[in-house]
Parts: structure tokens; sequence; C-alpha cells
């Protein structure tokens, strides 16, 4: 298949070109040409012709290329520039956030993130990411840790809390450089995520 050249193309190559192996792009990557349907049979033609990856439906990535064969970029790579894309906020929610933090072992192939934008499924190869769209408290929290504790507690659920799970928050809340934003975004919590939280809290203080 040969490539149709025109000034367009040779600057959408032009980027492609320039960027690191594994740079994601989207149709609205190339808003300031004017025309998204131009850009997006572009942008198809360059996948035909092997010089980027399709992701998912208008999602496309440079390749990198490995004695395996194509190296996908990873999922928090994939939904932080859907996110810039979007201009949304996002959180890992459920078993994605036990996992990040070490409340889980599982790598979940299905990986779910709640949203300030729109609900949507993207597929990637056997993979999924799910974006939920969320209401504005759950962004409200201004500490990272205390975000991700309290998506990852309410996918365990008050009654499934383990003695192992107390250790790992224990250690979590420990090590964290966010002791301004804890009282704050305590209160943010749900009550009895908020009480577990203080109590370990209250006992590292008085050890």
């Amino acid at each position: 298949m040969k490539l149709v050249k025109n000034t367009l193309t040779g600057k959408i190559m032009s980027r492609i070109s320039e960027s690191e192996p594994g740079s994601l792009f989207f149709i609205s990557d190339f808003s300031e040409f004017n025309n998204d349907e131009v850009v997006g049979k572009i942008l198809s033609q360059l996948e035909k012709l092997g010089k980027i990856s399709r992701l998912s439906n208008g999602i496309y990535f440079k390749p990198i290329q490995s004695r395996f064969g194509v190296i996908y970029p990873d999922t928090e790579t994939i939904v932080n520039a859907i996110a810039k894309r979007d201009q949304a906020q996002i959180m890992p929610t459920g078993s994605t956030a036990m996992n990040l933090l070490g409340l889980s072992t599982q790598v979940p192939m299905n990986a779910v993130y709640i949203t300030t934008g729109s609900s949507r499924t993207i597929n990637i190869g056997k993979r999924k990411i799910t974006f939920r769209r969320s209401v504005p408290k759950n962004f409200a929290y201004k500490g990272k840790i205390m975000s991700l504790l309290v998506q990852a507690l309410k996918s365990i659920g008050e009654e499934n809390v383990t003695n192992e799970h107390m250790y790992t928050i224990r250690d979590l809340l420990m090590n964290n450089q966010e002791e301004s934003t804890i009282k704050n975004d305590l209160q943010l919590a749900p009550l009895w995520i908020k009480k577990l939280l203080s109590q370990i809290i209250n006992e590292q203080i008085h050890e």
C-alpha cells in the first residue's frame, strides 16, 4: 500500500518520527490541522504501513520493538494520556488500587478507574481498561495515598479487612510524605474507613 503524500501527511509523519518509542497518539493531538477526518485516515494509513500500531479505536502508539515482538505501553501510561486528552481527573479503584498499594498481589487484567470524564471501556488485546464517571467528592482528597486507600478499602469491604491488610496500611502511612493532608482527607472518608485509619494513625503516635 502506498501512502498518499501531502503537506499534512508530512507534518504528521515528522511528529511521529521525532517522538519517543511508545508514545501515544490521538486524532485530537493534531487538532491544529482542523481536519479530524483526514488526520484519522492518515493515521490509519500509517498503521497499515507499520509506522504506528493501533492500540484501540482512535488510539495509536509508536511501536517499541523487541525480540519478542511489539511491546505495548503500560496501563498507567495509557490512562494518563487519555486523562490528559480529556482534561479529566482519574483515580485507580477496586483491585487496581489494591494492587498499587500492595494490598493485593494479583495484577488485574481489567483495570478500573473512576473519572471526572466520560464513562467508557477500552479493549487492548486481552486487557481491558474501564473508566467509570464518579462524583466530585471522590476527587477532593489532597493526598494521593489517602485517596487510593479509600478506594482500595471500599473494594475490600469493612468485614474483609485482615491483619495483613492492617500491617500493610500501617507501613504505607508510616512511610508517606502527606502528613499535612491526612487530617483533611480523613474527614472525607466513609465513617468506617475514617475510624480504621484514625486507629492506625493514633497507634503510631503513641508508639
